[in-house]
């Protein structure tokens, strides 16, 4: 996928997002994340929105802190949030391709890293306002949903913090029988090393649609949703471990 086709993604989830927690309410439990009400869900989304801006807007080449989440609720929080997705959006459009910004994994620039992350970032808090509503979903499109699964297993956890990690080498693959990718995920003490084949013996597979896979990787899906073959204990292993923190 390509830049203009993640802008148009996240400037769709967005809106998907605000509608259906518009619908559930901010009272509303989100049980995809445990302990977390709709206005949590929007407080947050909103502020890695605005934090996410201000690196593009301002150029910005070194870290910058974000700015919080504001006490705000209800319908001036949903207004809230909705102003910062547009301004993102805009931000994003607005970006020469060349423009040099700080980033936190590899991409083939700054702002295609930005907006694949902020479209991935936004349809995965979509799912838990969807679910905070609990009816009408509205679907990962498939290629999409593939580029995500690609994303998760091999940006976030090439990184030095994953901690999904195992004492002895172990292989876990992960099989999108709709769009035919197959990730081979090589487990050790150190931080996965992830490859886009299907070669060689593998301990776990994880397979199903790339929907139910974005899905499941990201925890917002139990595990009996995706088929699993071989040592299950690596599938279990992902789930306790895998969780990306702010």
């Amino acid at each position: 996928m390509d830049v203009a086709e993640h802008i148009k993604a996240l400037g769709t989830e967005g809106r998907l997002l605000a509608s259906a927690a518009e619908d559930a309410g901010p009272d509303a439990p989100v049980p995809t994340c445990p302990g977390w009400q709709v206005r949590d869900l929007l407080r947050h989304t909103g502020m890695v929105h605005r934090w996410a801006t201000r690196f593009v807007a301002e150029g910005a080449t070194g870290f910058l802190p974000d700015a919080g989440e504001p006490e705000l609720d209800g319908a001036e929080l949903l207004e809230w949030f909705r102003e910062g997705h547009d301004l993102l959006v805009g931000t994003l459009r607005a970006a020469p391709p060349d423009l040099d910004c700080w980033t936190f994994m590899p991409a083939p620039s700054p702002v295609a890293f930005w907006s694949r992350r902020q479209a991935h970032e936004t349809t995965v808090h979509r799912l838990d306002a969807e679910s905070a509503r609990t009816a009408r979903t509205s679907g990962v499109e498939a290629v999409f949903a593939d580029d995500g699964v690609d994303e998760l297993l091999c940006a976030f956890h090439a990184r030095a913090k994953s901690r999904v990690r195992t004492a002895e080498p172990q292989v876990l693959r992960v099989r999108a029988t709709d769009t035919g990718t197959v990730w081979t995920v090589h487990l050790s003490a150190a931080p996965p090393r992830v490859e886009r084949t299907d070669e060689g013996p593998a301990d776990c597979e994880v397979s199903g649609p790339a929907e139910v896979l974005y899905a499941t990787l990201w925890n917002r899906l139990p595990l009996s949703a995706p088929t699993v073959t071989g040592d299950d204990s690596l599938a279990r292993l992902w789930r306790e471990t895998s969780a990306i923190a702010w």
